[in-house]
């Protein structure tokens, strides 16, 4: 029966919605760093807004994968790897980085030159917590190293979607609804439960980012993604693992020689699904 993985599905996104929901109260009223200021930051509409929705989203994911029932503990200790890992690293980068190097290109290019940026050291450090998580449920070497890959590229890759309201949750629930979508018809209980966990913890923050009160910035988009490559490495085959991994690998490159906002501006579909649930250009916060 389809039962067990619906369930199992449906305490996953219960359990990161409710969780992330009360992150975001808690550290609205406390931030875990510094105070409120040291998180703001301006918009592309230069308004303030603030990026305490990304550790929101890092606190509550890990809250729900410690308590989340029915998960083997290699697979629990892997979700808690990979999201505290890549949302520490990308904390750091969202309070401390610089922005004199962009991209990947960019930061690997400045540390072959003896300069250490906080992008490179985010880099670095979510392909080791990748490795990490993914050595926790892969069988030999070469699955850790695919694994690894599409935990630590799917982090990144949705970074690189952040630069608008809404649209790395967005991609994420495009991304997260097949991997979700299988587990169900499979009726796996443990994909199903690793697509909905960071689902819902999304869906629960999307009001936020679409109000453009708040965004994931770099710690909420790593986990986001390194969740997402995490629940892919577990639910697909190697075939369908290797797949994915070229479509993040692709993506990832077009990224450093194409703009994915106007590449999306340029294309109806995309652009209305973009659209979905923003204020317009001229309204103002509260309007």
């Amino acid at each position: 029966m389809a039962r067990r993985a619906f369930l199992g599905a449906l305490a996953g996104a219960f359990l990161g919605a409710a969780a992330a929901r009360a992150a975001y109260a808690a550290f609205t009223r406390r931030p875990p760093i510094g105070d409120a200021e040291t998180w703001d930051r301006t918009n592309h509409r230069g308004e303030p807004i603030t990026l305490l929705e990304g550790p929101a989203f890092v606190a509550g994911a890990g809250a729900a994968a410690a308590v989340l029932p029915g998960l083997p503990v290699r697979v629990r200790a892997a979700v808690l790897t990979a999201v505290a890992g890549s949302g520490a690293l990308g904390a750091y980068d969202d309070l401390y980085g610089a922005t004199s190097s962009k991209g990947f290109k960019g930061h690997l290019s400045a540390l072959a030159k003896g300069e250490v940026t906080s992008g490179a050291v985010k880099i670095l450090g979510i392909g080791v917590t990748g490795l990490a998580a993914a050595a926790l449920t892969s069988r030999g070497p070469v699955d850790t190293a695919v694994n690894g890959a599409l935990v630590a590229g799917g982090a990144n890759l949705a970074n690189l979607f952040d630069l608008r309201p809404g649209r790395a949750i967005k991609v994420g629930l495009l991304t997260g609804a097949p991997l979700l979508a299988a587990g169900l018809w499979r009726d796996a209980p443990v994909p199903a439960a690793l697509a909905a966990l960071p689902i819902g913890a999304a869906v629960a923050l999307l009001p936020e980012d679409l109000g453009e009160r708040a965004m994931l910035g770099d710690a909420g988009a790593n986990a986001l993604g390194a969740l997402l490559g995490l629940a892919a490495s577990v639910a697909l085959g190697r075939p369908g693992r290797l797949a994915v991994l070229g479509t993040v690998v692709a993506l990832t490159a077009a990224s450093e020689k194409v703009s994915f906002t106007k590449f999306i501006a340029g294309n109806p579909v995309l652009n209305r699904i973009d659209l979905l649930g923003r204020r317009p250009v001229e309204q103002a916060p509260g309007n």
